[in-house]
């Protein structure tokens, strides 16, 4: 790794099928699937509401209050992407609006995940450029210090590799290491099943998933126990 800025131009990206069966399955699905594993912290929200994507990352990593790296970045971005933003140290100024955005979407990318502010929300809501972002904040920001493209950055708490699948929905945004997408995707699907079947049960009454899950005996376990009103009102005697 480069302690030097830089742009690293020739990224690994996960299969585009891949990426896509793992949008459908969201960010809590997945999460679980990897083991609870990956999610990127509840701060970073989205800035519109219905939306979910997913997308290979390309990264970066800027100083505070500058955003020349997001203009550097727009050349390395391929449709499928999701541009993953964040800062060296704690920024919420408005690094990002529409005018990007623009350029993004002409480009095919299909959203983007950072750590900084963004402004003209109306704008990118009204052109449907989803956005999950730190704070929304009209703040300015200069072009003058150097930073990277597509090196590996921390996000919230979660590690992003460049090239790593990224997920966002309502929920929030989940990190799939690129090469653990095909497993975490059979994973998705099982667990996908697996629920399909729970709701099925539950909907139709035939159980209850203290019973379908085996958990009346945890409670046991844990002392957990039952008693009429007439019993707790005694003190439980």
């Amino acid at each position: 790794m480069s302690a030097r800025p830089v742009i690293v131009t020739d990224i690994e990206r996960a299969d585009a099928a891949t990426v896509d069966a793992l949008a459908v399955h969201g960010v809590a699905t997945v999460h679980e699937a990897m083991g609870r594993t990956g999610l990127v912290d509840p701060g970073i929200r989205p800035i519109q509401d219905g939306v979910r994507i997913a997308g290979s990352a390309v990264t970066i990593l800027s100083w505070p209050g500058d955003n020349l790296m997001i203009h550097a970045a727009i050349e390395q971005c391929q449709a499928g992407d999701v541009l993953v933003i964040a800062t060296t140290s704690p920024s919420t100024d408005g690094a990002f609006g529409d005018l990007f955005a623009t350029a993004l979407k002409a480009r095919g990318v299909r959203g983007l995940v950072t750590t900084t502010g963004v402004r003209d929300v109306a704008d990118l809501r009204a052109m449907g450029f989803p956005v999950w972002s730190r704070a929304v904040h009209a703040q300015g920001t200069v072009k003058a210090t150097p930073g990277s493209v597509n090196v590996p950055i921390v996000v919230a708490g979660a590690t992003v590799q460049p090239g790593d699948v990224v997920i966002a929905d309502d929920d929030g945004v989940v990190v799939v290491p690129r090469r653990e997408a095909s497993a975490v995707l059979e994973a998705a699907d099982a667990r996908v099943e697996k629920e399909a079947a729970d709701r099925e049960a539950y909907g139709s009454g035939a159980q209850l998933s203290l019973d379908r899950k085996g958990l009346r005996k945890t409670l046991a376990d844990l002392g957990v126990s039952y008693m009429t009103q007439a019993e707790y009102d005694d003190g439980g005697r």
